[in-house]
Protein backbone atom coordinates (compact mmCIF):
# COMPACT_ATOMS: atom_id res chain seq x y z
CA UNK A 1 0.00 0.00 0.00
CA UNK A 2 2.85 2.20 0.98
CA UNK A 3 4.22 1.74 -2.61
CA UNK A 4 1.37 2.15 -4.15
CA UNK A 5 0.85 5.62 -2.85
CA UNK A 6 4.55 6.94 -3.70
CA UNK A 7 4.03 6.34 -7.21
CA UNK A 8 0.51 7.39 -7.52
CA UNK A 9 2.18 10.63 -5.78
CA UNK A 10 4.96 10.66 -8.42
CA UNK A 11 2.18 10.52 -11.24
CA UNK A 12 -0.56 12.37 -10.25
CA UNK A 13 -0.78 15.86 -8.72
CA UNK A 14 -1.71 15.72 -5.16
CA UNK A 15 -4.62 18.58 -6.02
CA UNK A 16 -6.11 16.33 -8.83
CA UNK A 17 -6.33 13.47 -6.24
CA UNK A 18 -8.02 15.39 -3.75
CA UNK A 19 -10.44 17.14 -6.14
CA UNK A 20 -11.27 13.69 -7.76
CA UNK A 21 -11.66 12.03 -3.93
CA UNK A 22 -13.87 15.14 -3.47
CA UNK A 23 -16.03 14.68 -6.29
CA UNK A 24 -16.51 10.81 -5.83
CA UNK A 25 -17.61 11.41 -1.79
CA UNK A 26 -19.90 14.08 -3.01
CA UNK A 27 -21.73 12.23 -6.14
CA UNK A 28 -22.32 9.35 -3.85
CA UNK A 29 -23.40 11.06 -0.93
CA UNK A 30 -25.98 12.72 -3.52
CA UNK A 31 -29.21 10.97 -3.30
CA UNK A 32 -30.28 9.48 -6.41
CA UNK A 33 -33.55 12.20 -6.71
CA UNK A 34 -30.87 15.25 -6.54
CA UNK A 35 -29.26 14.21 -9.65
CA UNK A 36 -32.18 13.13 -11.86
CA UNK A 37 -34.04 16.47 -10.55
CA UNK A 38 -30.51 18.00 -11.67
CA UNK A 39 -29.97 16.01 -14.99
CA UNK A 40 -34.19 16.50 -15.74
CA UNK A 41 -34.45 19.84 -15.89
CA UNK A 42 -31.47 20.89 -18.62
CA UNK A 43 -32.58 17.94 -20.62
CA UNK A 44 -35.84 19.59 -20.72
CA UNK A 45 -34.65 23.18 -21.18
CA UNK A 46 -32.85 21.75 -23.81
CA UNK A 47 -35.62 19.96 -25.30
CA UNK A 48 -38.13 22.87 -25.66
CA UNK A 49 -35.06 25.03 -26.92
CA UNK A 50 -34.57 22.20 -29.67
CA UNK A 51 -37.49 23.22 -31.60
CA UNK A 52 -35.96 26.57 -32.69
CA UNK A 53 -34.23 23.80 -35.26
CA UNK A 54 -37.02 22.82 -36.65
CA UNK A 55 -38.55 26.46 -36.73
CA UNK A 56 -35.60 27.71 -38.80
CA UNK A 57 -35.73 24.45 -41.05
CA UNK A 58 -39.49 25.04 -41.97
CA UNK A 59 -38.40 28.68 -42.89
CA UNK A 60 -36.26 27.86 -45.71
CA UNK A 61 -38.97 24.91 -47.18
CA UNK A 62 -38.56 27.22 -50.21
CA UNK A 63 -34.88 26.21 -50.25
CA UNK A 64 -35.87 22.37 -50.30
CA UNK A 65 -38.13 22.81 -52.96
CA UNK A 66 -35.52 24.27 -55.47
CA UNK A 67 -32.97 21.82 -54.57
CA UNK A 68 -34.21 19.32 -52.65
CA UNK A 69 -30.62 17.51 -52.10
CA UNK A 70 -29.83 20.42 -49.57
CA UNK A 71 -31.97 18.29 -47.30
CA UNK A 72 -29.44 15.14 -47.27
CA UNK A 73 -26.15 17.09 -46.12
CA UNK A 74 -28.25 18.66 -42.86
CA UNK A 75 -27.28 15.26 -40.72
CA UNK A 76 -24.06 15.65 -41.42
CA UNK A 77 -23.26 19.22 -40.69
CA UNK A 78 -25.11 18.74 -37.64
CA UNK A 79 -23.16 15.48 -36.59
CA UNK A 80 -19.65 16.91 -37.31
CA UNK A 81 -20.41 19.96 -35.60
CA UNK A 82 -21.89 18.58 -32.63
CA UNK A 83 -19.00 15.87 -32.71
CA UNK A 84 -16.47 18.62 -32.73
CA UNK A 85 -17.92 20.81 -30.09
CA UNK A 86 -17.94 17.98 -27.47
CA UNK A 87 -14.61 17.05 -28.33
CA UNK A 88 -13.54 20.90 -27.58
CA UNK A 89 -15.60 20.65 -24.27
CA UNK A 90 -14.19 17.50 -23.38
CA UNK A 91 -10.11 18.84 -23.42
CA UNK A 92 -11.72 22.19 -21.84
CA UNK A 93 -12.96 20.54 -19.10
CA UNK A 94 -9.78 18.05 -18.74
CA UNK A 95 -7.71 21.14 -18.47
CA UNK A 96 -10.05 22.45 -16.24
CA UNK A 97 -9.45 19.57 -13.60
CA UNK A 98 -5.42 19.59 -14.15
CA UNK A 99 -5.38 23.56 -14.54
CA UNK A 100 -3.68 22.91 -18.00
CA UNK A 101 -6.15 24.98 -20.12
CA UNK A 102 -4.50 26.30 -23.79
CA UNK A 103 -7.84 27.87 -25.65
CA UNK A 104 -5.34 30.29 -27.83
CA UNK A 105 -4.27 27.31 -29.96
CA UNK A 106 -8.51 26.63 -30.85
CA UNK A 107 -9.44 28.71 -33.13
CA UNK A 108 -6.30 27.09 -35.55
CA UNK A 109 -6.97 23.81 -34.98
CA UNK A 110 -10.53 24.47 -35.55
CA UNK A 111 -9.44 25.94 -38.90
CA UNK A 112 -7.03 23.36 -40.01
CA UNK A 113 -9.57 20.69 -38.93
CA UNK A 114 -12.57 22.94 -40.51
CA UNK A 115 -10.83 23.07 -44.00
CA UNK A 116 -9.89 19.56 -44.00
CA UNK A 117 -13.15 17.96 -43.88
CA UNK A 118 -14.25 20.82 -46.10
CA UNK A 119 -11.87 19.76 -48.84
CA UNK A 120 -12.81 16.16 -48.54
CA UNK A 121 -16.18 16.66 -48.32
CA UNK A 122 -15.79 19.40 -51.22
CA UNK A 123 -14.27 16.81 -53.70
CA UNK A 124 -16.41 13.89 -52.92
CA UNK A 125 -19.37 16.12 -53.87
CA UNK A 126 -17.90 17.09 -56.89
CA UNK A 127 -17.50 13.23 -57.70
CA UNK A 128 -20.77 12.20 -56.78
CA UNK A 129 -23.02 14.82 -57.55
CA UNK A 130 -21.23 17.14 -60.67
CA UNK A 131 -22.20 20.30 -59.15
CA UNK A 132 -19.58 22.63 -58.20
CA UNK A 133 -21.91 25.20 -56.35
CA UNK A 134 -23.22 22.47 -54.03
CA UNK A 135 -19.45 21.71 -53.16
CA UNK A 136 -19.10 25.22 -52.38
CA UNK A 137 -22.08 25.46 -50.14
CA UNK A 138 -20.87 22.42 -48.20
CA UNK A 139 -17.26 23.25 -48.01
CA UNK A 140 -18.58 26.88 -46.61
CA UNK A 141 -20.81 25.67 -44.24
CA UNK A 142 -18.78 22.63 -42.71
CA UNK A 143 -15.30 25.15 -42.22
CA UNK A 144 -17.90 27.62 -40.22
CA UNK A 145 -19.79 25.35 -38.36
CA UNK A 146 -16.96 23.34 -36.98
CA UNK A 147 -14.92 26.68 -36.00
CA UNK A 148 -18.14 27.64 -34.92
CA UNK A 149 -18.88 24.33 -32.97
CA UNK A 150 -14.78 24.39 -31.53
CA UNK A 151 -15.65 27.97 -30.09
CA UNK A 152 -18.80 27.01 -28.63
CA UNK A 153 -17.02 23.74 -26.83
CA UNK A 154 -14.35 25.94 -25.36
CA UNK A 155 -16.87 28.70 -24.23
CA UNK A 156 -19.69 26.94 -22.40
CA UNK A 157 -17.36 24.53 -19.99
CA UNK A 158 -15.40 27.89 -18.99
CA UNK A 159 -18.92 29.92 -18.57
CA UNK A 160 -19.91 26.67 -16.30
CA UNK A 161 -17.04 27.03 -14.23
CA UNK A 162 -17.92 30.85 -13.51
CA UNK A 163 -20.80 30.25 -12.99
CA UNK A 164 -20.14 27.58 -10.23
CA UNK A 165 -22.06 25.22 -12.54
CA UNK A 166 -20.67 21.21 -13.05
CA UNK A 167 -19.57 21.64 -16.73
CA UNK A 168 -20.09 18.44 -17.19
CA UNK A 169 -23.73 18.06 -17.15
CA UNK A 170 -24.10 21.75 -18.51
CA UNK A 171 -22.18 22.05 -21.08
CA UNK A 172 -21.97 19.16 -23.78
CA UNK A 173 -25.64 18.81 -23.98
CA UNK A 174 -26.36 22.93 -24.31
CA UNK A 175 -23.48 22.62 -26.93
CA UNK A 176 -25.60 20.13 -29.31
CA UNK A 177 -28.53 22.25 -29.10
CA UNK A 178 -26.42 25.51 -29.67
CA UNK A 179 -24.55 23.86 -32.72
CA UNK A 180 -27.52 22.02 -34.10
CA UNK A 181 -29.03 25.65 -34.53
CA UNK A 182 -25.90 27.58 -35.73
CA UNK A 183 -24.80 24.81 -38.30
CA UNK A 184 -28.78 25.25 -39.61
CA UNK A 185 -28.57 28.98 -39.84
CA UNK A 186 -25.23 29.08 -41.45
CA UNK A 187 -25.94 26.23 -44.40
CA UNK A 188 -28.56 27.96 -45.72
CA UNK A 189 -27.70 31.40 -45.41
CA UNK A 190 -24.90 30.14 -47.46
CA UNK A 191 -27.15 28.14 -49.89
CA UNK A 192 -29.56 30.79 -50.57
CA UNK A 193 -26.71 33.55 -51.61
CA UNK A 194 -25.09 31.07 -53.64
CA UNK A 195 -28.16 29.10 -55.72
CA UNK A 196 -29.89 32.83 -55.42
CA UNK A 197 -33.09 31.00 -53.26
CA UNK A 198 -35.75 33.34 -52.14
CA UNK A 199 -36.66 32.03 -48.59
Amino acid sequence: PENYTSVSSLTEPKAVQESMEKHETSYFETSVLTHARKRFMWLLFLMLSATVTGTIITRYENAFSAVPLLVSFIPMLMDTGGNCGSQSSTLIIRGLALNEIRPRDVFRIALLVGTGLAVINGIRILIMYRDPRLALVVSLSLTATVILSKIIGCILPLGAKTLHMDPAIMASPLITTAVDTCSIIIYFYIATRIFALAV
